[in-house]
């Protein structure tokens, strides 16, 4: 019975801060991937591609952005970049400020760089963002054309 007690009590007093966790919700973070260059020197032409004296980079490429989708993580968006007609680069203009959304972002955009569609997989643990982002991506590929 002496040490029923302080077993409880420290029980109580380790379950309090799980009680008192919130997640934050409503600010929203900016994610971008690229896709990966074909030539050995990407950091020149990235550069190039930037700059804006380059207009044979900046005329052929198209930037269009995807609908916003309400879920109940949050707000997502994402913004594609069409280099003629493929997938050049995605950019998330808003996504929930969550664990594990922060984590599935980098693998959504890979997943649609390597498939050039929207036809791609949910990630495990944060299927309600996958779900907004493919949403949005789609929007953004009708809206290409």
């Amino acid at each position: 019975m002496k040490r029923a007690l302080p077993v409880v009590a420290l029980s109580i007093a380790g379950l309090i801060p799980l009680w008192r966790y919130a997640p934050t919700s409503g600010t929203t973070t900016t994610t971008e991937v690229a896709a990966p260059a074909s030539t050995p020197s990407s950091s020149s032409s990235l550069s190039s591609s930037s700059s804006p004296s380059s207009s044979a980079s900046s005329s052929a490429s198209q930037v269009v952005q995807g609908s916003t989708a309400n879920t109940s993580k949050g707000t997502v968006q994402v913004e594609v970049t069409f280099e003629g007609d493929k997938i050049s680069s995605v950019r998330m203009l808003q996504q929930p400020n969550h664990p594990q959304t922060t984590a599935a972002v980098p693998k959504l955009i890979q997943e649609t760089l390597q498939a050039q569609s929207a036809d791609i997989d949910a990630v495990s643990g944060a299927t309600i963002t996958s779900d907004g982002y493919v949403t949005s991506l789609q929007a953004a590929l009708d809206a290409k054309g």
